[in-house]
């Protein structure tokens, strides 16, 4: 036998998907179906939530149509890291609601060959990118973006309109404060003036 021929072993190898979309989307569903077919598949799953995101239910995620899925709650994304060392699937919702280091802890736990399922807004309500999200979408293997339904025309939207009056990024809520809006008639408002985008 050739002693340069070198036998290469392959471990398992992790990977990052990124569900992202406009509020009303169908986000959290779809991370809840891939996580119920890991279930199926025998697989380990563990799944995420941030402290800020407790609209539904404290302990579970919620999607917007009432189908729900336990979950840990979590203060910060390195305690995603410190809870996933048993688990072979991880979920984590509303990840825009993170802060930049969830970047770096997928990335070590697709590196350690995990499967990360990460849900989240990529734009918030001025249309602008909402982080993580972007740098997530760049260093996932696979994305799926979400549209959801304009209230005013019915088009696919992928946008979300804010309706209350606060200007400030972060606003958890739903119908109270969101509508899904298409380009065409997403407004945002300011202290004196309605803007289309």
């Amino acid at each position: 036998m050739n002693e340069n021929l070198q036998i290469r072993t392959f471990k398992k190898t992790g990977h990052i998907e990124v569900i992202c979309g406009s509020m009303f989307s169908g986000k959290t569903e779809e991370l809840i179906r891939r996580i119920r077919r890991a279930e199926i598949a025998k697989q380990r799953v563990k799944v995420f939530k941030p402290k800020i995101d407790n609209r539904y239910s404290e302990f579970e995620i919620v999607s917007h149509n009432e189908q729900s899925y336990p979950s840990e709650v979590v203060s910060n994304a390195e305690e995603i890291l410190d809870k996933s060392f048993d688990v072979e699937v991880i979920g984590i919702d509303e990840a825009q609601f993170f802060d930049n280091n969830l970047i770096q802890i997928c990335q070590d736990l697709a590196d350690s060959g995990k499967r990360v399922i990460v849900a989240g807004l990529d734009q918030d309500y001025r249309a602008q990118p909402f982080e993580p999200m972007p740098q997530l979408l760049a260093i996932a293997e696979y994305i799926s973006k979400t549209l959801a339904v304009c209230v005013i025309c019915g088009a696919p939207a992928n946008r979300t309109h804010r309706v209350s009056d606060s200007e400030e990024q972060i606003l958890v809520g739903a119908t109270n404060h969101y509508e899904a809006r298409c380009r065409l008639h997403h407004v945002i408002k300011t202290e004196s003036k309605k803007e289309a985008i």
